[in-house]
């Protein structure tokens, strides 16, 4: 089989801040030998079988990008994404990427760690003056080991919010501080994956830069990188004009009071803005090396298995050392996958806005680059 070859020293350009002094991401600046034809080849042909296995549905939406050293190996685009209006999915059409959006909201977090804007551990009511639990630390958020409860859950609790009523990040930090909620777990004890964490980290960093957070993802992550088809949800902006999402059943799914609430979710992308994300998270550029090295080990071991969670990263780590990194997304008819195989240089995105759990069956094209033990073909 033909691989491709690195350079040996790749170039190294420091991150940035803008004038306002907010750090701001640098696109990859690596140099990577183009990759042979017969590799290409070789790749789509596995690639393909597995499409038609899965997406042989025109009917099925999909976003969908495979790409190694940030070369794109194989994309596909198909359905529609406003059946309304009939709308095609292609490659500039934003669709919402779920809890894909954790990743993208960590990243900013890290990298206001790394200019010492806060502190990985520093405890969070020194952030946000209001947050009323004293022991969860930003690391506790950024790896679900906080103990608080999701907002999806307590706010539909008699006296706690009229739901008549959009609910934003805001809301969530002011139920905290004054409808005593407590705590599930006592933080960093366990992990419990809780959107309320991301809610919360979101509102750190509008607390930290001094701007919304469309506006920091804006400013420290889309526009550097070129990500000119990605945004964050704004309820009063774009209610009207987002692509919608569908069950299965093509029945379109209603905006809900939960759907103003972003730093968990609500961001729209593409895959190939995606794609220049991951290339700029695995460049050496990205973070001092001994806190990036942080972000991909579990912090959640009082279980033994292979599923664990990182920094805003899902992780399979198996005893021989290897290690899968990915995160999920489901939103309403929302579903997500972002997997980057950092040994390998390999990015996958598929997207869609119409329910389909085959979207997270594309781990199973890890076999195909590297030693990753999932069975390539076989059913969920």
């Amino acid at each position: 089989m033909i691989t491709c070859s690195r350079q040996e020293k790749p170039e190294i350009i420091e991150s940035g801040v803008n004038e306002r002094g907010i750090p701001t991401m640098t696109p990859s600046k690596i140099s990577y030998s183009k990759l042979e034809n017969a590799y290409v080849n070789d790749k789509k042909y596995s690639i393909e079988r597995f499409c038609g296995k899965y997406w042989s549905n025109p009917n099925n939406n999909l976003s969908f990008l495979v790409a190694k050293d940030g070369q794109i190996i194989y994309e596909r685009y198909q359905g529609l994404g406003n059946r309304e209006q009939d709308i095609e999915i292609k490659e500039n059409t934003p669709l919402h990427i779920a809890s894909v959006s954790k990743v993208i909201t960590a990243t900013a977090i890290l990298m206001l760690v790394d200019h010492n804007k806060i502190g990985l551990d520093q405890k969070v009511n020194t952030i946000l003056e209001r947050f009323p639990y004293p022991e969860i630390t930003v690391r506790t958020l950024l790896a679900h080991r906080s103990g608080l409860r999701n907002y999806a859950y307590f706010t539909e609790e008699p006296g706690v919010w009229d739901r008549k009523k959009t609910l934003k990040n805001h809301n969530i930090l002011n139920l905290l501080a004054e409808k005593n909620i407590h705590l599930e777990s006592t933080p960093d004890t366990r992990f419990a994956y809780c959107n309320t964490n991301y809610a919360i980290l979101a509102s750190i960093i509008e607390k930290v830069t001094n701007l919304s957070y469309p506006q920091a993802m804006k400013e420290m992550i889309f526009d550097p990188l070129g990500m000119r088809n990605t945004y964050v949800f704004e309820h009063d902006k774009h209610l009207e004009n987002a692509i919608p999402s569908y069950k299965a059943s093509n029945m379109r799914l209603a905006y809900d009071y939960l759907d103003a609430v972003y730093g968990d979710k609500n961001i729209y992308s593409t895959p190939r803005d995606l794609l220049k994300f991951d290339m700029a998270r695995k460049a050496p550029s990205f973070l001092h090396k001994k806190l990036r090295d942080q972000i991909y080990v579990g912090y959640s071991n009082e279980r033994k298995g292979t599923k664990n969670y990182g920094l805003g990263v899902r992780l399979v780590e198996w005893e021989t050392g290897q290690k899968f990194i990915f995160h999920n997304g489901w939103w309403h008819g929302n579903t997500s996958s972002y997997i980057t195989l950092m040994k390998e240089g390999v990015t996958i995105i598929a997207l869609s806005n119409k329910f389909n759990k085959n979207i997270y069956a594309v781990r199973k094209l890890a076999p195909v680059f590297g030693d990753y033990p999932f069975e390539f073909g076989d059913e969920e």
